[in-house]
């Protein structure tokens, strides 16, 4: 597996796969990988020749400096996760080779208000800073596509919407939620959770399921969220929202819609967790 830091090098190289007509697929991360991530890099290489996976903490996507300083970083355990899972590059860089001394980091990338909903709501400038990030990253590493997961379903939501807009030619793949074998969603900040968190946070897929069965029995989309948000918070947790959006403007549901989403966030103990299901 290459490895590189610096942007001229990690060019060079890829403009040679390029030369070859061969596709490149990119898998951005901001590291502390797990199965989700693997999933991601095991998705790519089915459908292109040649994987790009970028481990970058990104400063500008948050709006608190805390959950900044705590994200978790395992670069050593990530790249023998990324050589088992026989990734073809990774590209670590500094903040500096992303974000160099002439980058205007004030620039307003217009997403259409999808950044302004739901986590936008609780992260102000959160979407826009990885706006930034995931562009900066596209002009360096110009992939074919790339391949994000389904869990941070507003997040490939916004990306897609920022491809449309900027006029890329990278093709946005959504990849499946990957869980454990209880039904937490694998995220990288269940690393942060003790084993009673753990435990007690699989009240988000157990109230996603039950939001799905009430769909099916066509119940009243507003009651389904309200019953949600009592179940997430009677088992402990302290949610921020339960919502059923349309798939595509990620705005309230209705049943006319041809597709819906239930899309929550909670806090157990001081760890934020975030879920979806297609329903």
């Amino acid at each position: 597996m290459f490895i590189f830091k610096n942007n001229d090098d990690l060019r060079r190289l890829l403009d040679k796969i390029k030369n070859k007509k061969l596709k490149i697929g990119f898998v951005p991360t901001m590291g502390a990988l797990h199965e989700g991530h693997l999933s991601l890099i095991a998705s790519a290489k089915k459908q292109t020749d040649f994987v790009v996976t970028s481990i970058f903490v990104n400063p500008t996507q948050f709006n608190d400096q805390t959950d900044l300083a705590k994200y978790p970083r395992t670069l050593e355990k990530d790249i023998a996760l990324l050589a088992q899972a026989d990734n073809h590059l990774l590209y670590a860089p500094s903040v500096a080779q992303v974000y160099p001394k002439n980058f205007n980091k004030n620039r307003v990338f217009h997403l259409k208000g999808l950044d302004n909903l739901l986590e936008g709501a609780f992260r102000p400038g959160h979407f826009n800073g990885v706006a930034m990030a995931v562009h900066r990253l596209l002009e360096i590493v110009q992939p074919d596509a790339i391949f994000m997961g389904q869990k941070d379903y507003q997040q490939a939501t916004i990306i897609k919407q920022l491809i449309q807009s900027e006029k890329l030619k990278t093709k946005l793949v959504m990849c499946p939620i990957i869980r454990s074998p209880k039904g937490l969603a694998l995220s990288s900040r269940n690393a942060r959770l003790s084993d009673e968190w753990l435990n007690k946070a699989l009240i988000l897929s157990k109230t996603l399921n039950f939001a799905q069965a009430a769909i099916n029995a066509k119940k009243s989309i507003r009651l389904i969220e309200k019953e949600a948000m009592q179940k997430i918070e009677a088992a402990g947790l302290r949610p921020e929202y339960f919502t059923i959006i349309n798939g595509n403007t990620l705005k309230n549901a209705r049943y006319s819609d041809n597709k819906m989403v239930a899309v929550t966030a909670a806090w157990a103990g001081d760890v934020r967790l975030i879920d979806n299901m297609i329903l």
